[in-house]
């Protein structure tokens, strides 16, 4: 595959109007992707830092997380917080694997092998197969920060008892 002046002409165009190296290749014809960057490298294009689908998906990020922001939807780090300052607990309900239902926590306790392995059988949280607490354990919040994290003064009685009797 040769270039001649009107295909680089037209890939100096298509790469000016921000189209995507595959989709330059396409319209030239009987190039590939590779080509038209290693060309657009010798001609000393300008390099994009985005192009029409990036740019695109960017403004709906922005549009969508400003969605989020006004119609009040509580972000993924506050409801960890709001997790940890909440110390009341239900008590351990526990479950066998037939009594799960939706509504019930799925965190196994134990080893499937042992006799007494059931599951927590607490009052899951809305959108997750866990209870308040093992969702602490299973979601871990980005950049947790020392104060995030659960103290002995955080944990509930009756779990001391079983952490103490384990």
């Amino acid at each position: 595959m040769s270039w001649t002046p009107e295909r680089e002409s037209k890939l100096r165009d298509l790469w000016a109007k921000g189209h995507t190296a595959s989709q330059i290749a396409e319209a030239i014809g009987a190039t590939t992707r590779n080509a038209v960057i290693g060309k657009a490298h010798r001609l000393n294009l300008a390099s994009r830092t985005n192009s029409l689908r990036s740019f695109n998906v960017r403004n709906k990020d922005k549009d969508q997380k400003n969605k989020e922001i006004n119609s009040g939807r509580v972000s993924r780090k506050v409801k960890f917080k709001s997790l940890l300052l909440d110390k009341n607990f239900e008590p351990e309900n526990p479950k066998s694997l037939e009594q799960l239902d939706d509504e019930t926590c799925r965190w196994p306790l134990g080893h499937p092998d042992e006799n007494d392995f059931h599951f927590c059988g607490r009052t899951s949280e809305k959108n997750f197969s866990y209870c308040k607490l093992h969702v602490l354990y299973a979601f871990q919040p980005k950049n947790a920060k020392e104060e995030d994290v659960i103290t002995d003064e955080d944990v509930p009685k009756f779990i001391e008892k079983k952490i103490k009797s384990a």
